[in-house]
């Protein structure tokens, strides 16, 4: 089977992460081979040690990148709910997959920052409010919205299901699914 990264970026608490387990449950009962690389998940294993700065978040998606590809080139289809706040770690990860063939899939999860707050699935935002934490992407550390991602979800719009869907439709028009 043909694999894919697809990569869902947006602010903390966008929904990044439902939606790549509502997708990877919908793929495997499909018989696809998929793989959740979740962000929290990877900076404890992967990127244990690495802070938040602009250096760090680079080398940190840049990791990821590396092992979705990978994991993409041998048939899986790897899913990453990973924020990647800044446009040019994207492009890198975006061209590493372009240089080995790799089928590549970028989600623009555009939930809005009012929106990802009230959710505040992780404290975060109150966190930050709080004055507890600074660095918050999308608050006080920036966020660089994607100019043309290959799909955008407005995630406070629809459900969970509708957005898994929505994303299942783009991988199958381009043959991934």
């Amino acid at each position: 089977m043909l694999g894919a990264t697809v990569w869902l970026t947006g602010l903390p608490s966008a929904g990044k992460t439902t939606i790549a387990y509502a997708l990877a449950e919908r793929l495997r009962g499909e018989g696809h081979r998929a793989e959740v690389l979740d962000g929290d998940e990877i900076r404890e294993f992967l990127s244990a040690g690495l802070g938040f700065s602009r250096e760090d978040r680079h080398t940190n998606v840049q990791r990821i990148g590396f092992v979705a590809e990978l994991l993409a080139s041998n048939g899986v289809k790897a899913l990453v709910p990973v924020i990647a706040p800044y446009a040019d770690s994207r492009e890198a990860v975006r061209k590493r997959h372009q240089t080995e063939g790799t089928a590549y899939v970028e989600v623009h999860v555009a939930t809005p920052v009012e929106v990802c707050s009230v959710r505040d699935v992780k404290g975060l935002y109150a966190k930050q409010a709080a004055g507890e934490i600074s660095g918050l992407t999308g608050v006080d550390d920036p966020y660089e919205e994607p100019e043309s991602p290959d799909l955008r979800i407005e995630s406070q719009n629809q459900t969970v299901q509708e957005s898994a869907a929505a994303l299942h439709a783009l991988l199958v028009e381009r043959g991934l699914a």
